[in-house]
This record gives C-alpha cells, structure tokens and sequence, in this order.
C-alpha cells in the first residue's frame, strides 16, 4: 500500500496499498442484550501473526503505523459522511475481482476500531469467494457457514482479533446458492442484529464485486451506504460507469482508487 491520500466523495480518489497463533485465550465477555434469534454474550480472542498482516497489506493493526496515514483519512471522511446521515452499515465492493477491496475493508474497520468513539464489525459477505479470515489468519473453526446452516449460534463464530472494539464475523468456506441466501429473511435478521447490538458500533460488510454476479446487487438494499473500490489499471471506464448505474439507489458516500502509484509529498 502507498501513502497517497484518500478521498471520499462523488469523484474517484486515490489509496493503494504471520500465521495466526491458534491458542486462544479466554473469551471476553461482552455486555448483556436482549435475547434474539442472533444471541452472543461471548467473544473468542485470538493473537494475531503481525508478519502475516504485513504479508496481506493489513497496515492498521498498528495504530501508530505511519503506512496507516491514507487509511485513517479514509475513515475520518467515512465516518463523517454516516454520522451526518445517521448511517450505520457501509457495505465495500468493487466492479471486478482482484481491486483490493478486502484489504481496503479490513484496514478501514482496524481503523475505525483504534477510533476512541466507536466499535467496528467487519463481516465477510463475498460468499463466493470469502477472504477476510484467511487475511487476518484467523482459525474459523466456526464462521458464517455454520451461522447460516444453523450449526452454531452467531457468538461462536465471531472473533476479536486482539484489538480492543473490533469484532470480526468471518467466513470459512464458499456457500452455495449465495444468491440466494443473501435475499433470505435469516441475512436480514443477522444484519440487524449486527447493527443495533451497540448504538456505537459501524457494521462493514465485505461484498462480492459488482459486476462478477447479482450477489451484490442483492444485497445492496439492505445496508445504510457502499464505498466502490476500482483498482488503478485494472477497471475501465465502462466498469465504472456499470457499476454507477447498479449503485443509482444506494446511498454511494465516495470511491476509492486503489493500487495507485505512489506519490510522495511534503507534509505541507
């Protein structure tokens, strides 16, 4: 990832960018809630491998990172954007594979969480092709797939990756008929209960791009607001013009062009 600074807002801006130690130590205990059909009282906390971040482009764990810099912008602008509005679900995507948009989706919530005013859930919604855990280096011995099969409760599969107000909803596997199972009535229940669980929490659902399938399409109804990531080099004008067009009933709070070449400027 270089430093150049993000933006947000109805242009295109530019941002471009170990193995987990599986011996957990005991569960944190989160505040009493009313009881629902997604019902968690119990989160597992698990060290991370601070190689294997480097390795993935994770540079927000660190919060003192200067690599960090253009990602925390990045939140700031977010952040502004849905608290005027009242927002609470950002949904992250792109017009194609390989744009970055998981890398960009993990640093921003890191980045949210190192925020002293609010929480930050990340969920891995790109059923087809989930990353989120394998980016972080997670075991997902439980993760989304059992929560969706009805195999475990939603606090068995979430996880705290060592870093205070983070929680991460992972997928472990790819889930057929993603189509589907996004429409369903059971997503819509986990998505509210994600968001309303804490009044200070940012819910950040990793989707599948745009224009590889109708998973996004789908979905994208159901959250507050979506930042669009198009990679530099990679996606064409007519990717993003696609995309505007699937996005003209989404609350679009900016887009971000990754994979940028790297601009170095004074601090002034």
């Amino acid at each position: 990832m270089d430093r150049s600074t993000p933006a947000v807002g109805k242009n295109i801006h530019q941002v471009s960018p170990g193995t987990c130690d599986t011996a957990q130590v005991p569960s944190v205990r989160e505040r009493p809630g009313e009881l629902g059909q997604f019902d968690y009282v119990q989160t597992k906390v698990v060290p991370l491998d601070a190689q294997h971040l480097e390795r993935n482009r994770i540079v927000s764990f660190n919060k003192n990172s200067n690599m960090s810099a253009a990602i925390d912008l990045l939140r700031t602008q977010v952040l502004q954007a849905m608290e005027d509005n009242g927002w609470r679900t950002l949904a992250i995507t792109s017009p194609t594979p390989e744009a970055g948009k998981t890398v960009l989706a993990v640093n921003l919530a890191m980045s949210i969480a190192h925020h002293t005013n609010k929480t930050a859930l990340l969920a891995d919604f790109d059923l087809r092709r989930p990353r989120v855990g394998s980016s972080l280096g997670l075991p997902m011995e439980k993760a989304l797939n059992d929560v969706l099969e009805g195999k475990a409760w939603l606090e068995e599969a979430l996880v705290n990756p060592t870093l205070p107000r983070f929680v991460v909803l992972p997928t472990r596997e790819p889930v057929p008929m993603s189509t589907e199972v996004l429409s369903s009535a059971k997503v819509d229940t986990l998505i509210s209960e994600l968001r309303d669980r804490y009044d200070s929490r940012i819910c950040i659902f990793d989707l599948p791009p745009l224009l590889s399938s109708d998973d996004a399409i789908t979905v994208l109804p159901k959250f507050d607001c979506v930042l669009l990531v198009v990679a530099n080099g990679m996606n064409s004008k007519k990717d993003i013009e696609d995309c505007l067009y699937h996005l003209a009933g989404s609350n679009l709070v900016g887009a971000v062009l990754n994979k940028a070449d790297e601009q170095l400027r004074p601090y002034y």
